[in-house]
This record gives structure tokens, sequence and C-alpha cells, in this order.
């Protein structure tokens, strides 16, 4: 796509939304035919400017988790953070009403403060340890990235990671119900009255997080080395955490902006145009970029701070050369992980990856695209490291054991400081280091026009349907419609060569299908992998008579 000519400029007053009209359509809209709860890979998500994110949403939702908890026993306490759109304010009040009438004990940040969402899968994980009973859960209520007009609902059951579709099928399927009979089997009490109840229980969740980083992050080296480190929150729900963080391990960190605006005016605009608090956009991070200079490893992340943005002197590094960098500097930085532990990748992920792995002598997982792919592994130890092309990632402790099972920003960008603390390279460094070792890849991801039966074609591909034989004149290795790690449907299609790949699947939302190619051969071999990417599709389009 055209890159808007006022990317990575400032957020200008016309670009603001009206966050009082925004509000109100949360309580006065009404859900639409075709705008009812839907589950993706990261929850619930939509605006009340357009009726797909509204009171009536959330108050079916929360009626169909509630019933959902008591068919499977969970009767522990749910934790439940917010990050700062402004949607996630009323969202939380109509969540607090629900649960509270249906007998769900919440434990809340104190003072109504934001919690982000590796905090929630962190405490859940601490809570549950030893125990089989009483078990607790946690909902997020954020959007991620999404633009400021944007609200989001996510829920993490007792494994601490994102919710698998078995679970959100249902949940959703009972929501949806409930929208249709008019809300007619909808718990709900008054705010004030669930507040003052004994089921709501404000705790501090910043210290017990801040004070186990230790177990995951040689802190002592990134105070010792006295590493620079320069924190842009992008207005998130982890605005609270740093100053504890430097306090308790004597880092030097210095919060270049700690404004909290629910318009985030303070952002400069995406490649396209728009507000998104994407941390690994070049566009969305420029102000930061900006710093570069000052500070040996800077850090930012999304609102909800499960996705990381590492700029060094170098500038902003692509997520997937970070997640090769932390992949390659942690199997072999952590004594105590078993030689058993694998790598988990996204098939979407740089090949770089790939070829990291094998170096280190370590097990690929490739998975479907989503972090609940890797929430097993990393709950049951097996799983070292997983991430996602889309700046998402978690790891396990030092020792081995769980950490989160949800992506985690803040560990991701302190490890940036712990390699530049023990190896004296900052990450840019090590990758460049890479590259000289396994070649530079040169990666991108494209949009291209697809119908609803084209994408229906394309999600239920079978390999052997693909009939050519070559791509960018190498031969074809492999044909993928199931990731190799877990076997399970990716819902599209993967093709690989010796020395480039391309992935297509289908969007959930628009009438397009993305397709993701990695060439380690130059930009021209990415552009001929583009354009026979497009022309397989096609043909598989053809002969499915769509």
């Amino acid at each position: 796509m055209a890159i808007h000519e006022r990317a990575g400029k400032p957020v200008i007053d016309s670009d603001l939304i009206n966050i009082p009209r925004l509000i109100s359509e949360y309580y006065t809209k009404k859900p639409q035919e075709g705008a009812l709860v839907s589950f993706g890979t990261s929850g619930h998500r939509g605006s009340s400017f357009n009726g797909t994110f509204t009171e009536s949403h959330i108050l079916a939702i929360c009626q169909a988790l509630a019933e959902y908890r008591a068919s499977k026993n969970i009767t522990g306490p749910m934790y439940v953070g917010i990050d700062t759109h402004a949607l996630s304010e009323s969202a939380f009040i109509t969540a607090v009403e629900v649960l509270v009438a249906n007998g769900v004990a919440l434990k809340v940040q104190a003072g109504r403060g934001y919690t982000p969402t590796p905090v929630i899968s962190h405490a859940i994980l601490t809570h549950n340890q030893g125990l089989t009973s009483n078990l607790a859960d946690g909902i997020v209520i954020t959007p991620s990235h999404n633009p400021p007009q944007d609200g989001g609902f996510k829920y993490n059951p007792p494994n601490g990671g994102p919710a698998d579709t078995d679970i959100t099928d249902w949940i959703q399927k009972r929501a949806n119900e409930l929208i249709a009979a008019g809300l007619a089997g909808v718990k709900r009490t008054e705010y004030t009255a669930a507040c003052e109840s004994e089921l709501v229980e404000e705790v501090d969740l910043i210290q017990p997080y801040v004070d186990d980083l230790g177990s995951v992050i040689d802190m002592e080296a990134i105070a010792k080395a006295g590493v620079r480190i320069g924190v842009d929150p992008l207005g998130g729900s982890g605005i609270a955490y740093w100053d504890v963080i430097a306090k308790t391990y004597g880092l030097n960190i210095e919060m270049v902006s700690r404004k909290v605006d629910p318009t985030f005016s303070f952002m400069t605009l995406d490649k396209d145009g728009k507000i998104r608090m994407d941390c690994s956009s070049p566009y969305a991070m420029a102000g930061l970029i900006g710093l570069k200079d000052k500070f040996d490893v800077a850090i930012g992340n999304d609102p909800d701070y499960d996705r990381h943005g590492i700029v060094t002197p170098s500038g902003l590094m692509n997520p997937n050369h970070y997640l090769a960098v932390a992949i390659q500097y942690l199997f072999s930085h952590r004594p105590q992980w078993s030689v058993d532990l694998v790598v988990g990748k996204t098939l979407v992920s740089s090949s770089m990856i790939d070829r990291v792995a094998a170096s280190i002598g370590r097990k690929l997982a490739e998975v479907p695209v989503g972090f609940k792919w890797f929430v097993d592994g990393l709950y049951e130890g097996t799983c070292g490291f997983g991430g996602e092309e889309s700046a998402g990632a978690s790891f396990l402790r030092r020792d081995g054991s769980a950490w989160s099972t949800d992506k985690d920003g803040i560990i991701l960008g302190l490890l940036a400081a712990e390699i530049t603390a023990v190896t004296g390279m900052d990450p840019a460094a090590h990758y460049q280091k890479l590259t000289e070792q396994f070649g530079a890849p040169v990666y991108t991801r494209i949009d291209a026009p697809a119908s609803g039966p084209q994408k229906s074609v394309l999600k239920a591909l079978n390999a052997q349907s693909v009939t050519a034989q070559s791509l960018a004149g190498e031969p074809i290795t492999q044909k993928l419609t199931h990731a190799p790690g877990n076997g399970a449907a990716i819902g599209g299609l993967k093709v690989c060569t010796e020395n480039g790949w391309f992935a297509a699947r289908p969007s959930g939302t628009e009438e397009i299908y993305k397709i993701y190619a990695e060439s380690f051969k130059g930009e021209e071999h990415l552009q001929q992998i583009l354009t026979e990417a497009q022309a397989i599709v096609s043909e598989t389009f053809k002969a499915a008579g769509v």
C-alpha cells in the first residue's frame, strides 16, 4: 500500500476523535445485523461508532463468560486489566456489574489503575501455582495497538494464555444468543454497589510483577553495566511500571513521555495516516527513533504492553530481526534451560529463525498465526521461546519454568538491555553478525483482493491442489496447509523453496488476502516471489470456479 503523505508526522487536531461521543454511543447504540460478538485471534474488537463494540456486546460477553466459568468449575478470582483506550473504561464498568452479579470474585489494580496483558497472565500463573482447585483466570480490556476509537475484550483461562477457539467459540455463541434474546438472561448489579461488595478486591499488581522480573531477566547485569535505557510508554497501560522497575533494580531508565490521553494526540501517524500505537512501525515510533542517539537501548510498547519495539543507535529493529537475536542469545545464555526446549515461531515469521535454531541445535516448532499456539509449551515448560512476526513474544524464566503464557513486551524490552549489558553489543549489532553468517533476508507483507468465496477456498485449501513445481526460479520444497510444528490447519497456504517462501491467508474482516513473503536472494527475487505467489493463488481460485 502507498505510504500516507503525513506518515511519521505528529498528530494534529483534525485527526482526533470525539471522545464524549464515542462513550455516548457505547451506551446508546445497539448491535446491528452483522455486528454481533466475534472473537478473533485476540478477542472481540470493534468501535461504538459503528456499533461493533457497545454496552450490549460487553453485557452479553460477560454473562456468557460467567456461565462458562461455572460450567468448568473455575471458582478462583478473576484478574481484570484495562488499557488506556477510552472504551476500556466503560467496558470495565459493564464487566464489573455483570461479573459481580454472577458471584465472580474480581481482583483489580488499586486506584482504577491500568494493567498490562502480561501482568494479568503472570498474576494468573502465580496464583494457580501448585493448586488443583479454586483456580484463577482473567480478562484484559484492550484492542491492543488499534486506533483510539476501538475497544477490545479478551479472556485468559487458568493457563494464563489467550483463550483457545473451543473456549471463545462457546462464549461467542452464548453471547450472541443473549443479544438475540434482548439481553433478558443477563444478570447485573449497580457499579458502586458492586465495588463496595466483598467480591471486588483492589490489589497492587505492579510491585509483585516487578519484584519477580529478576527471575526472567538478568537485572543485575543491566544495573552493573549502567545501560542507558529510554522508554516511551506510548501512553499505554505500563505507564506506572517503569519507575518502579528503575527504583527496584537501580536501572538507568529515562521516560521520554508520561502522557496518558485517550485521543493519543501525542503520537505520530502510522503508514496509512491513522493513529495506531504500533510499536513495530517506524512511523508510529518516529518520536522515539528521533532520540536513538541518546540511549543504548530504547523501548516502546503498545497500549496493553503485549508487543515490543526495540530502538538501538541504528534505529528501530524489524521485529523478525529482533526475534532471531533474542532466540540466539537466550538459548546460549540460559544454562539452566533444558537442552530439549524447542524454539516456537509462527509460519509467517522469518526463516532466519529456522537457521538460527538449526545452528544452536534446537528443534523448531512452526505453528499457525496466533500466540495461543505457544500457550501449552510455555505453560508446561517445553517451549523456551514463542514469538510471532508482529512483535509479540514471551519466554521461560531463567530456571526454565513458566513466566507468562501471553505476550510480554516488558521482558522483551528488558532483554534488549540484558543483551547489551552482557555482550557489550546492542541487538542490532548482533543481527548484523547473524546476516554475515546466514545471509540477509528481505521480508514483506502485502494485500491482494479476494471475494468471500475466494477467501473460503483459500482457507480450506488442500496442498495437493497447488500444481506449481517452482517458485521464483527455485524448486518448491514444501507446500503447507498445516503447520509442521503441531499439525494444525493454517487457514491458508505456505510455499517454500531453499531461499524463499510465501504464505497466503484470507483476512477475517476485509475482502482481501494477505501475502507474506521472504527472500534470502534480494529485493528482485522477493518481488518475483510476490508476483508468482498471486499467480499460484489465482490458479487455485480458477480451479475451484470462484
